[in-house]
């Protein structure tokens, strides 16, 4: 290729470039010109207040922590006014092997008595089956070694709380906690709320029907809400009872109707954006990607076998206007009898707190049942 046409060639991919980016580019032949920049947000002047509530020794000594007593609820963040919430993170040393399911986070928004977030901090952080491991996601992690981070962006127009309860029956000796907030005059006025919402069947009861699953009523459910706004996930931990593959179950959501699922997919790995069962019995691979994850596997398609997932749609949230009920099957057509413990994450256009209660702490804990 001679030189002429090679330089053509490069010079029209600089324009198309120039074009996808919306970025302007001065001439070789007027440098002077201007030219349009492109200039990452956190380069550009913000509005903002930053702003921390954290654990640290209000004395100045370095007892950076909190001990939560058996029965106590802890607040761990009180701010007034109009702000936004974007980081969290916990560490805890407590002698109970159950602290992630016995400790409950709570958020209340703008002076609700009724939180929209209540979940076993284990749960809340994508640690569904009460036990550490380390993985990254776009929105939660669990950094070594016990570090948990949580940058779902939280509004809140007049007020936010967060609070930490020990439902268990032995003192937390260590609860290390900081928030990272923004303080703001105004928010846009289609910011929405953020909601968590804990469920667990165990068992789930498998149903003996004929195969076939159209409407959904024997699903397991991850939530269900009233309002406007979008779904943003689930997490998922999965206790085998049974030999054999537990996720032929399809994900079915009901949007603004209860009686048709909107949405029905073809599987539950499918569901969490992996194929093939994992890799199956003998090959099953954990992994932990952006939007998606089954970053714990145990003991795969066997009895007491153990499985956490993760699926974000922040590349396409599941938008509602008057409701929505998310369900899974729990096999193909309901036909399987696992445990589930699940959490269900969203936003919507009002504060919503009209929970299902907590089961108690006892029956959190991950334990194995016959099958049906």
């Amino acid at each position: 290729m001679s030189t002429p046409l090679r330089r053509r060639f490069l010079s029209g991919l600089g324009g198309m470039a120039a074009a996808m980016t919306g970025v302007r580019t001065a001439s070789a032949d007027n440098p002077e010109s201007h030219a349009t920049v492109v200039i990452p947000q956190y380069a550009r002047a913000q509005n903002y207040r930053s702003l921390k509530q954290s654990s640290y020794d209000r004395t100045g000594g370095n007892r950076d922590f909190w001990h939560i007593a058996p029965g106590e609820t802890l607040d761990v963040f009180k701010s007034d006014g109009t702000g936004v919430i974007t980081h969290i993170w916990f560490t805890i040393a407590a002698k109970s092997q159950d602290h992630l399911k016995e400790l409950v986070l709570r958020i209340y928004w703008d002076g609700n008595s009724k939180p929209s977030v209540e979940v076993p901090v284990g749960d809340f952080f994508g640690l569904n089956l009460g036990e550490y491991f380390l993985y990254q996601s776009a929105f939660l992690n669990c950094s070594s070694v016990k570090a948990l981070n949580c940058y779902f962006a939280m509004p809140f127009q007049r007020s936010a709380r967060i609070t930490v309860t020990n439902d268990g029956s032995q003192p937390v000796d260590a609860f290390y906690s900081n928030i990272d907030y923004q303080l703001v005059s105004s928010l846009p006025e289609d910011a929405l709320y953020f909601h968590a919402q804990y469920r667990q069947a165990t068992p789930n009861h498998a149903l003996k029907g004929n195969g076939k699953n159209i409407d959904g009523r024997g699903n397991y459910e991850f939530f269900d809400a009233l309002g406007s706004g979008q779904v943003m996930g689930v997490t998922l931990g999965v206790l085998q009872n049974a030999e054999g593959w537990f996720g032929e179950g399809d994900e079915m959501i009901f949007v603004d109707d209860n009686e048709k699922p909107l949405i029905n997919g073809t599987g539950t790995e499918d569901y969490f954006c992996g194929a093939w069962d994992f890799g199956g019995r003998n090959g099953a691979v954990p992994f932990a990607n952006l939007y998606n994850g089954a970053p714990y596997i145990s003991l795969p398609e066997r009895t007491g076998g153990r499985y956490c997932l993760y699926r974000w749609h922040a590349d396409n949230p599941v938008t509602f206007q008057h409701s929505v009920k998310f369900t899974i099957e729990h096999g193909h057509a309901d036909d399987r009898a696992d445990n589930f413990y699940s959490v269900g994450y969203w936003y919507q256009n009002k504060p919503f707190t009209d929970f299902p209660a907590l089961p108690p702490v006892a029956e959190r804990i991950p334990k194995p049942h016959l099958s049906e």
